[in-house]
């Protein structure tokens, strides 16, 4: 029905004027938002009824078109413009064991969780976010178009109090918090209350599950923007801090009810577990907006300026920094070839925190390409665009440290970012050149779009030969061969040390951040690097022979197939963006993974729950043939 011929039967429609909030209250229109009101007389929207609305459609404040029929105010907009996007830089999220009373027409709330568990909540659990806008049996109808709706939404109070139901389906290679919902939820729920100063969401899952639930909905609130539009908030395209007070901020609050606690205290979270949240949330929030940020912003010398923030802010020592000449100088000859024709200079950049007491050494490298052209064997104009992503994997490491060293990581930890630019030019790294890394093997270049495996091999040979670590992982946007692997979603980790696989594998379904183990086979694989004139070429001969295996083999011959200590290598170019927002990967995935370092009981959890797979897999065996994904 057009918004014309809808205007038309409404206003010849037989009905009194005094019911007509009602009316509108029990009608939905999928092609129009409708809005009535009795002019001059008090309406029931301070006491609304509650009614389900389908979940296709948006009711929101803001229309188009107004006509006037005698006491009748009549407006209606178009579906069109029912969704509109919001800027989410200037968002500001706070982890509250239980946040103060807020009305809904101006924090509106979103419920979120399992059908399950939505329908053992209670009404004092909520009440605070409800300003009397919902009364007890209003809610209580609610719970029960709950058990019966096969609607994901279902809408308390018009769309300002909303229950979402999260996923039924879950296999075992997926995140039981079911981390991607809440994600798309948040995006979509921010978008639909555009222009509100606040918003609410409680979150009710297992404990074990509040980590990665947190994390979740810290990654639909992007940071960077740069649009001019009204509205915007560009001060806060570099900053997630309260401090920033030169434009509003929108506040997100979220808070969490655990019904496998069994109330009373141990189902509220303490003081420690709401730092491990805020945290993650920067960490994660700050990744993101430097993978978004473009290269003419996000060069190397801005990058480095990014990790000396960090330290700052972690009063940590400031950062060993080797640029430019430097790195040649001292043999770092794959960071330096990959970036010296570039005129912000390559850098190898360590971020260290070694507390008293420590025992283990551990070293987070990360790939930190601020733009891929392909170099010499450049990228196409389809292929280009978006490479300004290609440093996903030291933004993740950045991101991970600070939320690590914040909630008092135990052990020696360092953070080695291996930062170039893949540039076009006279002194660019040409196919044929060979270059002698830092292991101080050669490598004959056949492909200068094969770089980010140069740079890494570098950063983990430093790791071992001067920082003299334990255990050595790298994360970085390595081959799109990823993506086919394991997906969009899962990145491919590869280990010498199958204890660090399994390991791995279970950190990133407690955290959300999955990632799926390939092949690990160096005697099958590695002769594809094969060169006649060098110790190795730097791209695989046969491309279709196990890619992001192959890749990451590269790095373990620089680090050496004999290395004693635990090395895990972590592929998500996939991953390491959305659409066309960064995610944050690897913050949670990594503080998860060396959570027995931090004393955090959430984190702690998270990995123990992580660990028994039994219940998991048993649950989702006895139900496979049953289940149907949507």
């Amino acid at each position: 029905m057009t918004s014309r011929f809808l205007s038309t039967a409404l206003l010849k429609a037989p009905f009194p004027t005094n019911n007509c909030h009602t009316i509108f209250r029990k009608c939905h229109f999928a092609s129009a938002a409708v809005s009535l009101k009795a002019k001059g007389r008090k309406t029931r929207e301070d006491k609304p009824k509650w009614t389900k609305f389908q979940s296709r459609g948006l009711l929101t404040d803001t229309v188009q078109n107004h006509f006037r029929f005698g006491n009748l105010s009549l407006s209606i907009r178009d579906d069109k413009s029912s969704v509109k996007m919001g800027s989410s830089s200037g968002v500001k999220i706070e982890y509250q064991a239980q946040s103060d009373p807020t009305d809904p027409n101006d924090v509106p709330v979103t419920i979120v969780g399992l059908a399950s568990h939505l329908a053992g909540l209670q009404y004092g659990d909520v009440e605070h976010k409800l300003g009397g806008r919902v009364s007890e049996g209003e809610w209580k109808a609610a719970l029960e178009e709950l058990k019966s709706s096969s609607d994901s939404q279902i809408y308390v109070y018009s769309n300002k109090v909303v229950m979402a139901k999260l996923p039924v389906a879950c296999s075992r290679h997926n995140a039981p918090s079911r981390p991607f919902a809440i994600t798309k939820l948040a995006k979509a729920r921010t978008a639909a209350i555009s222009g509100k100063s606040g918003e609410s969401f409680i979150l009710v899952c297992n404990r074990s599950e509040v980590y990665a639930s947190g994390c979740a909905l810290a990654r639909a609130y992007s940071l960077y923007s740069r649009k001019t539009v009204s509205g915007s908030l560009p001060s806060s395209a570099t900053s997630d801090s309260a401090s920033d007070t030169s434009s509003p901020q929108k506040v997100v609050t979220v808070e969490f009810i655990c019904p496998n606690t069994g109330g009373g205290d141990a189902s509220s979270l303490t003081d420690s577990d709401l730092t491990v949240l805020q945290a993650a949330s920067h960490g994660i929030r700050t990744a993101a907006r430097i993978v978004d940020t473009p290269c003419n912003e996000m060069h190397t010398d801005a990058f480095i300026d990014e990790v000396r923030k960090v330290a700052d802010s972690l009063k940590a020592k400031p950062p060993l920094v080797i640029q430019g000449e430097e790195l040649r100088e001292k043999g770092f000859g794959g960071i330096y070839g990959v970036g010296k024709a570039a005129v912000h200079q390559p850098a190898l950049v360590v971020l260290s925190h070694e507390p008293k007491g420590a025992t283990q050494t551990v070293a987070w490298v990360g790939k930190g390409i601020v733009y891929d052209t392909g170099g010499l064997s450049i990228k196409g104009k389809t292929q280009m665009p978006g490479m300004k992503r290609d440093c996903g994997g030291a933004a993740g490491i950045l991101g991970a440290f600070y939320a690590a060293v914040k909630q008092g990581f135990s052990q020696n930890l360092h953070a080695i970012f291996c930062l170039a630019e893949n540039a076009v030019g006279d002194r660019a790294t040409r196919p044929d050149d060979i270059h002698t890394l830092y292991s101080g093997k050669t490598v004959e270049i056949n492909n200068t779009d094969a770089e980010g495996r140069l740079v890494v091999s570098d950063g983990v040979v430093y790791a071992n030969k001067d920082l003299k670590a334990d255990v050595i992982l790298d994360m970085c946007t390595l081959t799109g061969a990823q993506g086919i692997a394991t997906g969009r979603t899962h990145a491919a980790h590869l280990t010498n040390c199958p204890d660090w696989e399994a390991k791995t594998h279970r950190a990133g379904r407690a955290s959300g951040d999955l990632s799926f183990p390939v092949v690990y086979c160096p005697e099958l694989h590695y002769p594809e690097f094969y060169s006649a004139v060098a110790d190795m070429k730097n791209s695989v001969a046969d491309r279709n022979n196990a890619q992001p295996s192959c890749a990451g083999l590269f790095i373990n011959a620089h680090l050496g197939f004999d290395f004693p200590g635990a090395w895990v290598h972590v592929d998500m170019a996939a991953p390491a963006y959305s659409g066309e927002r960064g995610t944050g990967y690897g913050v949670a995935l990594l503080n998860v993974l060396f959570g027995e370092h931090v004393d955090s009981s959430l984190l702690k959890n998270a990995a123990a729950s992580a660990a028994d797979d039994s219940d998991q897999s048993k649950e989702n065996g006895s139900t496979a043939k049953k289940m149907r994904l949507q």
